[in-house]
């Protein structure tokens, strides 16, 4: 089953500093056909204005991960943790017992993301914060686990939940598979450029819900950006 999400039928809100376009229910939008997909919870495509951004608010027992398309943003949290994450590269934040946080655009050009919550596997626990560049040369033709629950994708971030996030870069032409296991929930986002899923067209920024496709083959027909959720 593939479910294709096209972008301009997402809720969607802009605030002038920011202009977010929701998958799943959040904020003021409200569908309780989406609610999430497996643990996860939230994607929401954000675009935030130079000199804008989140100022400090708290999240507890949620995995929060950044995944920045354009610019870059600035973290700080409660912890003392400050960093800034550029395109390409990936935040996250288990937000365990409790934990504040400001989230920024420091930069001279408007910052495009996804904001992408999991639910944790267990409540509570020690909230952290982490990010690593991962370069698009090395997810060539290839998804990458960019952040996951699973003790063998050692150089993927840690998150507490039953999840795995992935990206890859394929060139027009490309295909790329993908093994999802019986039970198991995929959303995929084209960051950029379009691409057919076992046959069902996605341009960039729609999102396709998956479920009982053990194998999921992802044709570009254009150059594209790809993120993909795996969860229980």
């Amino acid at each position: 089953m593939i479910e294709r999400r096209p972008f301009a039928g997402l809720g969607s809100e802009n605030l002038g500093w920011l202009d977010t376009h929701y998958h799943f229910s959040f904020a003021q939008y409200r569908d309780p056909e989406r609610m999430g997909w497996g643990s996860l919870r939230v994607w929401n495509d954000d675009e935030i204005a130079p000199g804008a951004g989140f100022p400090p608010h708290p999240h507890a027992d949620m995995e929060i991960v950044t995944y920045v398309r354009q610019g870059a943003v600035s973290h700080e949290d409660s912890l003392g943790n400050k960093g800034r994450t550029e395109a390409g590269d990936v935040q996250v934040m288990s937000a365990g017992s409790g934990i504040r946080h400001a989230e920024y655009n420091q930069e001279g050009e408007s910052t495009r993301l996804f904001q992408i919550w999991i639910l944790p596997t267990r409540r509570g626990g020690e909230p952290g914060w982490g990010a690593k560049p991962f370069p698009k040369g090395d997810r060539s033709g290839r998804l990458v686990p960019l952040a996951s629950g699973d003790a063998e994708d050692g150089d993927a971030l840690p998150i507490r939940a039953d999840a795995r996030l992935l990206g890859a870069t394929l060139k027009a032409g490309e295909t790329v598979s993908y093994e999802l296991r019986s039970g198991r929930h995929a959303y995929l986002v084209p960051a950029s450029g379009a691409v057919e899923i076992n046959g069902i067209r996605l341009d960039a920024r729609d999102g396709a819900a998956i479920r009982d496709e053990p194998e999921l083959r992802i044709a570009a027909l254009e150059d594209a950006e790809l993120v993909l959720v795996d969860s229980a």
